[in-house]
């Protein structure tokens, strides 16, 4: 238990009511002095009331005033993830340029020395290209109407020109730069869904469209009368993983590809070429169909993950990671041409966890910290550098369980 005695007699007073309910976690700031105070105060009530004792969470760098601000309610500590860094992998994108190295933020051992191969065969090859092919966050409300009828005439209406010029007008009178791109009536009995799609620049922008939407759905409703029923209908699609997002894309939609000479797969990798070509065929491509899978990859969410984790990102937004697919052939010359398609890949590099001081560490690291120049700049060359590292990722687990080596990599480094 707490050591009472230590603790100030406010705060002790303070602890004694949270303990005997008479106040609850979320109104311990109204009444601490501090905010680390009030972190402190509900840590030791919560030892007090589950008689246990934190040893651990307390010790934390983080900004608190910042991340109670932003990022976390009723907080209590912080939970620390060991940071690794891969590379350099060598990236020729249109917004990353260059030699990077990776932070990857994991506890699973043998992520990162597997994604440090990937990058080695990468760099050895002349690098990755990388281009984005879509970019675009949606939100997607839902709206009921009356009949099919009226619902034909609400999808006719939303159509309009000057309808949309008007929605427009009103989603980006909420925001300094988001940008209505275009909207698409989807239809089931007399529920209508919209699904918006917003430049949000530097933003992975949930947030931003969130509030933009629900403006247009207020302007919706005065103008139409069609009822809002949820801000978000699902369509959107967000933190699922779903189809629509595979084939139009969400985020960013970035592709990565390298061809490795068959030198270096036998060096490097230490499998040929045509066992990785055929490794990714029968369990990336037909074994994910066979299963039902929307993602057609080795392991891309573990390096979404990672990298999401460093550098502040939603981490829910692995799902949408983990929809990659991966492409192996051997070329005409006898080398090995990989690529990673990452139909929908939220990032940001403003807002979110991108404000506390690790996760700009991270950012600072890969040269994508805050706005770019031009606005939306640092979150596509960001998006770029995720799809090389997944690329990475890919190449040397795909070579490793061609060559019969996982089992024996995980062995070797006692994992």
């Amino acid at each position: 238990m707490p050591d009472i005695e230590e603790i100030e007699n406010s705060e002790k007073e303070i602890i004694r009511k949270v303990v005997a309910g008479e106040i609850s976690f979320r109104n311990i700031e109204k009444m601490a002095t501090t905010v680390d105070s009030a972190i402190s105060i509900r840590r030791n009530a919560l030892e007090e009331i589950t008689k246990t004792r934190f040893e651990n969470i307390q010790h934390c760098t983080l900004d608190t005033a910042i991340a109670t601000k932003r990022n976390i309610e009723n907080m209590i500590g912080a939970v620390q993830i060991p940071l690794g860094v891969a590379g350099p992998v060598k990236i020729s994108g249109e917004f990353a340029k260059g030699d990077f190295y990776l932070p990857l933020a994991t506890t699973e051992g043998a992520l990162v020395a597997s994604t440090n191969r990937g990058c080695s065969a990468i760099y050895g090859s002349g690098g990755a290209n990388v281009r984005i092919f879509h970019e675009g966050m949606t939100r997607a409300p839902v709206f009921k109407l009356k009949d099919v009828v009226q619902a034909k005439e609400f999808v006719d209406w939303i159509r309009r020109p000057d309808i949309f010029a008007q929605m427009k007008e009103k989603a980006e009178g909420t925001t300094r730069f988001g940008k209505l791109l275009s909207v698409e009536p989807y239809v089931t009995g007399n529920t209508v869904y919209l699904r918006f799609v917003f430049d949000t620049k530097d933003a992975m922008g949930m947030n931003m469209v969130t509030i933009a939407t629900e403006a247009i759905t207020h302007l919706i409703q005065d103008e139409f009368g069609a009822i809002p029923l949820s801000t978000s209908g699902n369509m959107c699609i967000d933190k699922k993983p779903a189809a629509i997002n595979s084939i139009l894309g969400r985020g960013k939609t970035v592709i990565a590809d390298t061809t490795i000479p068959a030198k270096i797969v036998e060096e490097k990798l230490k499998c040929r070429p045509e066992m990785m070509a055929e490794v990714n065929y029968r369990k990336n491509l037909l074994g994910s169909a066979r299963a039902g899978a929307l993602g057609f990859n080795a392991h891309s969410a573990n390096i979404v993950a990672a990298l999401f984790l460093a550098c502040g990102q939603d981490a829910a937004h692995v799902v949408e990671g983990s929809t990659a697919i991966t492409t192996i052939e051997v070329t005409k010359s006898g080398d090995l041409y990989c690529s990673v398609t990452m139909p929908a890949l939220p990032v940001g590099t403003v807002g979110g966890g991108t404000g506390l001081g690790s996760q700009k560490d991270c950012l600072k690291l890969l040269g994508v910290q805050g706005p770019g120049e031009p606005a939306g700049s640092n979150s596509k060359k960001f998006a770029e550098i995720v799809a090389a590292g997944v690329l990475a990722g890919e190449i040397s687990l795909i070579a490793a369980q061609a060559a019969g080596h996982l089992a024996r990599a995980h062995a070797e480094l006692g994992r």
